[in-house]
């Protein structure tokens, strides 16, 4: 999707459509609706007056303008009650009509107005970068492997702004919103990938790609490398596959942070999961090519923070793993010592999201870290918890978790407190070792977590158990189709900005 940004009167604007809104309950529509309104002589409000368009959030309706303006379309998009109307509202309803218009085959270039900026009392460059984000992010197609390409949709917006004093906050909105809708979509192609492509080694890769693109520095851990750290617990789920575990390290470090204590955001990446000997159901073990949706999270990230630019140093760090059985895998019963030298009996091969995290937790403190945040598709029991709406907030650090909250009510990506409790840690004593990967059933999303923070030392630490949110069978919203979601991604870039 292309953007570029417009002076002018939308009413005026050639395009195969144009593109404006309207709040539920208005029935005399201003602004540039009204515009369009009256060189339609009424048609919006006729449309309004005959119960055909009420303004709901995410509803749209479709004008032909018989020559009576430049454009031959009018899609109006509805914005909800005014109240409620927040920069979320302006990205649903930018995703709301580019999903009416990608219905449209006439339509390959259209323009809108910045949902908000008006009446929505939303700052410019804030409601530019949600109309940007929801376009884009509306826009996304999986990767294709079909040797006939889908029907494409509108790839070229432009985004209109009536008033000359505002356009370069709009412009700045604009390549904001390009940048890190970017970043979403590079997680999505990451975790959407079948995982006979996109394996560790060709994760990495991608990661290298990318990081050379956008002035990161990478530096990536082999088996052999990790092997002489003491990552014995990773590198036991890499036991069973025949790829290569990788780390992948991202820095963002701008001139003059380059020893600032980091925020480092850690990944989990299993490229594919069958649960190795504790093997999985095989019904919808296709999913599990998801598996790697932190650690895809994590890159998406790291691209918009070094494309935008963020003030501060950020590393990023990728553990990308297939767990597979076979002779040489990993087993229930087995005894591991990782790089802190602490142990973990292995209760399930299927508990490994914990296991390759507990050693990329220990790598990270030489980093001597701000914060640490990880981001893993850990548990099932996350979506028994919280169902889609929100992923799971596991903290040792009342400001991180402030932080972390701060940036979800920013981003929209929504995260819910979960507790922590010590209790939890009872569960997963081991008999044999320190700790057990498993805690069983009850409680089993925080026990999962104490886990995890065994092995975290010295730095303030975060889990976001992610499962519940990174992927979706079913198309849940306009923002984008089933499959992998890139949750995190803008959650990660407003907190690495704030934090």
């Amino acid at each position: 999707m292309q953007f570029s940004i417009s002076q002018g009167n939308i009413a005026t604007t050639a395009a195969d459509c144009i593109v404006v809104n309207l709040f539920e309950g208005v029935e005399a529509p201003g602004g540039a609706t009204g515009a369009v309104d009256a060189a339609l002589g009424g048609a919006i409000r006729n449309l309004i007056a005959a119960g055909d368009f009420d303004g709901k959030a995410g509803a749209t309706a479709l004008l032909y303008t018989n020559g009576k303006l430049p454009a031959p379309r009018v899609l109006i998009v509805g914005l909800g009650k005014a109240e409620k109307f927040d920069a979320h509202g302006a990205r649903k309803a930018a995703a709301a009509a580019y999903k009416a218009l990608a219905k449209l085959k006439g339509v390959k270039q259209f323009a809108t107005i910045v949902h908000g900026a008006g009446s929505g009392d939303l700052d410019a460059a804030t409601a530019a970068q949600a109309v940007v984000e929801g376009t884009a992010l509306a826009s996304y197609r999986t990767p294709n492997y079909k040797r006939e390409a889908p029907e494409p949709g509108p790839t070229q917006c432009t985004v209109v702004e009536y008033d000359a004093a505002r356009l370069s906050n709009i412009e700045a909105g604009v390549r904001r919103g390009e940048r890190i809708a970017a970043g979403v979509n590079l997680a999505r192609d990451l975790s959407n990938e079948p995982p006979n492509v996109l394996y560790p080694v060709a994760m990495a890769q991608r990661a290298q790609t990318m990081a050379a693109a956008t002035g990161l520095r990478c530096t990536i851990l082999g088996e052999e490398t990790m092997r002489e750290l003491g990552m014995n617990i990773l590198l036991a789920v890499s036991r069973g596959s025949a790829h290569e575990a990788q780390l992948v390290i991202l820095e963002h470090a701008p001139a003059g942070t380059e020893s600032q204590p980091p925020l480092v955001l850690v990944g989990k990446g299993i490229t594919f999961d069958t649960g190795g000997i504790s093997i999985k159901p095989s019904e919808r073990m296709e999913e599990m090519k998801h598996d790697m949706s932190g650690a895809a999270a994590v890159i998406g990230a790291m691209q918009a923070i070094a494309e935008l630019g963020a003030p501060r140093r950020v590393i990023g760090v990728a553990a990308c793993v297939e767990n597979m059985p076979d002779g040489n895998a990993f087993r229930p019963g087995d005894i591991l010592t990782g790089m802190t030298g602490k142990s973990a009996e292995i209760l399930s091969t299927d508990a490994e999201g914990r296991l390759i995290l507990a050693d990329a937790l220990a790598y990270v403190a030489r980093f001597a870290p701000k914060a640490v945040v990880d981001l893993a598709t850990l548990t099932g029991a996350i979506g028994v918890a919280l169902g889609q709406q929100a992923a799971g907030l596991f903290s040792n650090n009342d400001d991180l978790q402030a932080a972390l909250m701060a940036a979800s009510a920013k981003s929209a990506e929504r995260l819910w407190p979960m507790p922590m409790w010590d209790e939890y840690m009872e569960a997963i004593k081991g008999d044999m070792a320190e700790v057990k990967n498993s805690g069983g059933r009850a409680g089993g999303v925080s026990t999962s977590a104490k886990f995890i923070e065994h092995f975290t030392e010295g730095y303030p630490w975060a889990h976001l158990d992610i499962a519940n949110v990174a992927w979706t069978t079913t198309e849940r919203d306009a923002l984008g189709p089933k499959g992998a979601t890139g949750y995190g991604v803008r959650l990660l870039v407003d907190l690495a900005e704030a934090y």
